[in-house]
């Protein structure tokens, strides 16, 4: 059934609109031969010809889709039953003439990947855009991580690092970094100065006075006297350990200090050499990590992120979208100014593209190869068909007409060899 709302369908009514005429031909010129005039013959021979090179080519076409007429003649259907032969040389001469890796290196070296994302990039509606397609999948990623799975890999991952964690030689790594360079020194200096200032405050004075009364009240068996004794020896204590927090804080050399120096330095050492203090802390992270408070911590902190990211990403001035889309600007103008970066970025892409290409050119092959053996049969063939076989139907009107025209000849020939 032919269709003629498609070219390929027009294009087979006018070749059988041929095949048709000529045998119209056939006949008329047969009925009227016996007229004897010459110009019969000539048309009987053209027409005869004419469907004769009509059938042979639309048979050679019909041949290439499918049997012609049904018939299951030797060497036709061609394309169905060479698929996986047609896929096979498809995918060998493309990889052969279009993949190797001398092609493709040009073809890199000539797109300039770096030059075209910088430009690309400088243009603010497509930095903006680069953040609203990061801000969609990161939106969709960070759904995912509501999942029970994925919030108990988290909490299995983060426990695993923590057992892996030796907390007494960590510790005195941090302390010694945190220590470095008498760093420590600063710190003791300003809890110096709060004691200092707390000793001095009149709430801490009545409470020492306090304390100091009641207990020399008891020794002395009179309360007047115990307050009496109790002030007088609250005044007396603090002016002297304020002179003594002085004295510490105004000299580096104070023997208070390198007292301090000796027992951290000391302590520090221990927390990384000795195998009672690592015992202890192996201890300790053992028995943080059996804390159910430990399990619903991480929960809860993953939660709060997860909540933090979704809140974000919902909103439509996204801090995060925004804050990708600021850098995919700023990388796009960078790169416009800098052609050494461009130059290098261009350098990179091709020397990591080789072993790529020498890497994926047989599967590319494999995947182009199995993807034709595997279309279906009917398929294939309309499809190829529908892209080339208006093309093959000017072969069917190309062999009616240039049969009729080798029939006129060979007519022309008998009756000269004939003479007459």
């Amino acid at each position: 059934m032919l269709n003629l709302a498609t070219p390929l369908g027009r294009m087979k009514a006018i070749a059988l609109g041929l095949l048709l005429l000529a045998a119209a031909l056939y006949v008329v010129g047969t009925a009227l031969v016996e007229i004897h005039h010459p110009g019969w013959s000539w048309l009987v021979a053209f027409a005869e010809a004419a469907m004769i090179g009509a059938i042979a080519d639309w048979f050679a076409v019909t041949a290439l889709f499918r049997h012609p007429l049904g018939l299951p003649i030797p060497h036709t259907a061609i394309i169905p039953r060479n698929k996986k032969r047609i896929g096979d040389n498809l995918a060998e001469f493309i990889c052969t003439h279009f993949l190797t890796t001398a092609q493709v290196l040009e073809k890199i070296r000539e797109f300039d990947a770096a030059g075209r994302l910088a430009v690309w990039l400088a243009r603010p509606e497509h930095a903006e855009r680069v953040g609203r397609q990061a801000v969609a999948v990161s939106a969709h990623l960070v759904g995912a991580l509501r999942d029970e799975r994925a919030a108990a890999f988290i909490e299995r991952s983060a426990k695993k690092r923590l057992a892996q964690i030796d907390l007494a030689p960590l510790t005195g790594q941090v302390l010694g970094l945190l220590t470095a360079d008498k760093r420590h020194q600063q710190v003791l200096d300003e809890l110096l100065r709060l004691f200092d200032r707390t000793l001095r405050s009149e709430q801490m004075q009545q409470r020492i006075a306090a304390i100091l009364a009641e207990e020399l009240g008891k020794l002395l068996r009179i309360r007047k006297l115990g307050e009496m004794a109790g002030d007088w020896s609250t005044e007396r204590l603090v002016q002297r350990l304020s002179e003594v927090l002085g004295e510490v804080s105004h000299d580096p050399e104070h023997p208070l200090r390198r007292r301090f120096d000796d027992y951290l330095a000391r302590f520090i050492e221990q927390l990384k050499a000795d195998p009672e203090f690592q015992r202890k802390g192996q201890e300790l992270r053992d028995q943080l990590l059996k804390d159910p408070a430990l399990t619903g911590y991480l929960g809860g902190l993953w939660d709060d992120l997860v909540d933090w990211l979704q809140a974000d990403l919902a909103r439509p001035d996204s801090s995060i979208g925004r804050r990708i889309a600021e850098v995919a600007g700023t990388l796009g103008a960078a790169l416009k100014r800098d052609e050494a970066m461009r130059n290098w970025l261009n350098d990179q892409l091709l020397a990591a593209a080789p072993p790529l290409i020498e890497r994926y050119r047989a599967d590319i092959g494999r995947y182009i190869a199995a993807r034709v053996e595997g279309w279906n049969t009917g398929e294939l063939v309309e499809q190829i068909e529908a892209n080339i076989g208006k093309d093959l139907q000017y072969i069917r009107v190309n062999g009616t007409l240039v049969g009729g025209m080798v029939g006129l000849v060979i007519h022309g020939l008998t009756l000269l060899a004939l003479g007459g």
